[in-house]
C-alpha cells in the first residue's frame, strides 16, 4: 500500500509585492530542519512543496509560518503526497552523524567509527535519523545515563534510534513502543539492519492504554504537550532511582514541562540545540 507522505505546500503572493519574502521563508525553513523543498510555479509567484526530517512537527511547523507570514501573503497548506519512493530520494543526501560515542548512519554511509558505536537507520517518513535537534540531544544524555545492563524502554521509538542506542551501548533488556504503525514497521527495519530484531522488543501500544513493565531507563522524545499531559502515566513508568530522558519541547515549554515532573524527580541536566530543549531526571 502506497504511504502517504505529509508535507507543507507553500503558496508566495507575486514577488514583485515582496521580492525578499522567499528569503525570509527559507531562513525560517531551517529551522524547522527541511528533508526536502521541490519549487513549482512560476518565476514570479513560486510554489515550494516542503518536507521536514521528522514530520510529526510538520502542523507546528505550518502554524509557525502562517504566523510569520500570512500577513505577508504566503499561503501555507498541509498536504498528504502519495510517493513510496520519496525517503529514499529526498534524503539520499544524508550522510553519518556523530553525537560522543554513537555514530547514526544511512546504510550508504555506514562504515564503523573507530572506538564508537554504529547505529544504522534506513532514511523514512518522518522517523529519526539523527540529524534532528532532539535525537540527538536524547543521545548525548542517554550515553550520561548508565544503561550497561540496566532495562530501557523508548516511548514514541520512531525509526528506533534511541532503543539501538541503548543496545549498542549495553542494555541487557530493551523495550521500544510506538502508536504509529508506520513507525514500528520502519523500526522493525532498522532493528533488522543493526542485527537487533532478536534483542530489542518492538511493539504497537499508546502508554495511556497499554501496560508497560517500569524500566531503569526510560526516553520519551515527544512532543511538550504530551509530556506535559502524561506525566503522571510516565512517571509511572520509571523505577524508583531510575533515569528519565525528555525530549521533543521546544524553548518556550521547558518551563511547564520540568515543572510536570518535580518534585518527584530531580534534575540531573538538561540541554539545548538551537530552540529545542532536553533534560534527564532521576527519580528520588
Amino acid at each position: 500500500m502506497t504511504r502517504l507522505i505529509p508535507a507543507l505546500d507553500l503558496r508566495f503572493p507575486p514577488l514583485a509585492q515582496r521580492p525578499s519574502l522567499p528569503d525570509l521563508v527559507a531562513l525560517a525553513l531551517d529551522d524547522l530542519s527541511p528533508a526536502a523543498i521541490h519549487e513549482t510555479g512560476a518565476d514570479d509567484r513560486p510554489t515550494w512543496r516542503v518536507f521536514l526530517t521528522d514530520a510529526r512537527q510538520i502542523g507546528k511547523a505550518a502554524a509557525r509560518l502562517s504566523a510569520a507570514f500570512g500577513e505577508l501573503g504566503l499561503d501555507v497548506a498541509l498536504a498528504s503526497i502519495e510517493d513510496i519512493d520519496w525517503a529514499a530520494r529526498s534524503q539520499a543526501h544524508l550522510t553519518r552523524i556523530n553525537v560522543g560515542r554513537v555514530t547514526v548512519a544511512p546504510p550508504w554511509d555506514a562504515a564503523p567509527p573507530g572506538g564508537g558505536v554504529l547505529v544504522v537507520i534506513q532514511p523514512s517518513t518522518g522517523f529519526g535519523t539523527g540529524h534532528h535537534q532532539t535525537t540527538r540531544l536524547c543521545l548525548e544524555l542517554l550515553q550520561r545515563s548508565g544503561v550497561t545492563g540496566r532495562r530501557m524502554l523508548d516511548l514514541g521509538t520512531g525509526s528506533g534510534v534511541l532503543a539501538l542506542a541503548a543496545w549498542r551501548l549495553g542494555a541487557a533488556d530493551v523495550e521500544a513502543i510506538d502508536y504509529d504503525e508506520d513507525a514500528i514497521v520502519n523500526a522493525r527495519e532498522n532493528l533488522c539492519l543493526n542485527g537487533a530484531d532478536s534483542q530489542i522488543a518492538v511493539r504497537l501500544a499508546d502508554l495511556r492504554t497499554t501496560g508497560i513493565e517500569p524500566a531503569d531507563v526510560v526516553t520519551a522524545n515527544l512532543t511538550g504537550a504530551v509530556l506535559v499531559s502524561e506525566a503522571a502515566r510516565i512517571h509511572c513508568l520509571v523505577k524508583p532511582g531510575g533515569c528519565l530522558i525528555l525530549g521533543g519541547f521546544v524553548a518556550p515549554e521547558s518551563g511547564d514541562v520540568i515543572a510536570a515532573y518535580v518534585p518527584s524527580f530531580q534534575v540531573v541536566q538538561t540541554t539545548s540545540e538551537d530552540e529545542w530543549r532536553a533534560a534527564r531526571f532521576r527519580l528520588q
